[in-house]
């Protein structure tokens, strides 16, 4: 579905897509189609091989592992710094992980084909995606120890972090049931946490959102995972193409 123009942003707030060198950029702005991502929106399955690449410039995208029986947890966040479809790029015929638009906004896709072209042509667009690429697997290991070692209290923390990081504001439009569903635990225990949370003063929250009151006691009360993955997750891209 392509967005209302008076929606439309510039495809450069795309972190990827703005720190395209001026010849590579030429090459790819006319191919870039503008796109809305809805809620809950299916952007890739898993196990399948997409289309089209999505560079989220308003939107954000959760990458979630799934079990046979249902189970769901959130393995890496996608926003305006990244791309959603990095394993096509790197040589896989599929992603391993389903794409689901965990905030509503704005993106741009552009045909993978397109984008293999310009991976096999070397140069700055490869160097940036494999830069990217190791940004994902430490945010995605980084996500795998703290599931693994902290408490829900913890892990609460850090993805409310990870979600301000990608918000233009101090609100999430988030349930307690979706953070559940995300970090792969269950409602009572997200509810437990948030409870803990408001009664301190660090947030307030009402019919699906989250306002954080209190960041820096925030980023306090998170594990480690948050502030060791998030230097990997939202580097400065112009400047290692520059490099």
């Amino acid at each position: 579905m392509n967005p209302s123009m008076d929606n439309i942003t510039d495809p450069r707030q795309n972190q990827l897509l703005a720190a395209l060198p001026a010849a590579e950029w030429e090459r790819l702005e006319g191919q870039l189609e503008a796109v809305d991502l809805a809620l809950g929106q299916v952007v890739c399955e898993s196990c399948a091989e997409p289309s089209h690449v999505t560079f989220p410039t308003t939107a954000v995208v959760s990458l979630i592992c799934m079990t046979r029986d249902g189970g769901t947890a959130e393995v890496a966040v996608v926003g305006s710094d990244g791309v959603v479809g990095v394993p096509l790029l790197m040589g896989g015929d599929a992603t391993a992980n389903r794409a689901v638009v965990q905030n509503a906004g704005l993106g741009y896709r552009l045909r993978a084909q397109v984008l293999k072209d310009e991976v096999r042509r070397g140069g700055p667009v490869l160097a940036m995606l494999l830069r990217y690429t190791q940004s994902m697997v430490t945010q995605m290991t980084q996500t795998a120890l703290c599931n693994r070692y902290h408490s829900v209290d913890q892990q609460v923390c850090r993805r409310l972090l990870m979600g301000l990081d990608q918000s233009s504001c101090d609100e999430l439009v988030m349930t307690h049931e979706l953070v559940a569903t995300l970090l792969g635990v269950r409602r009572e225990s997200v509810t437990t946490a948030a409870l803990k949370l408001q009664q301190a003063g660090v947030i307030r929250y009402w019919r699906g959102h989250i306002a954080v009151l209190d960041r820096r006691r925030l980023e306090q009360r998170a594990c480690e995972c948050y502030a060791a993955a998030r230097p990997a997750c939202y580097h400065p891209l112009t400047t290692a193409l520059a490099a």
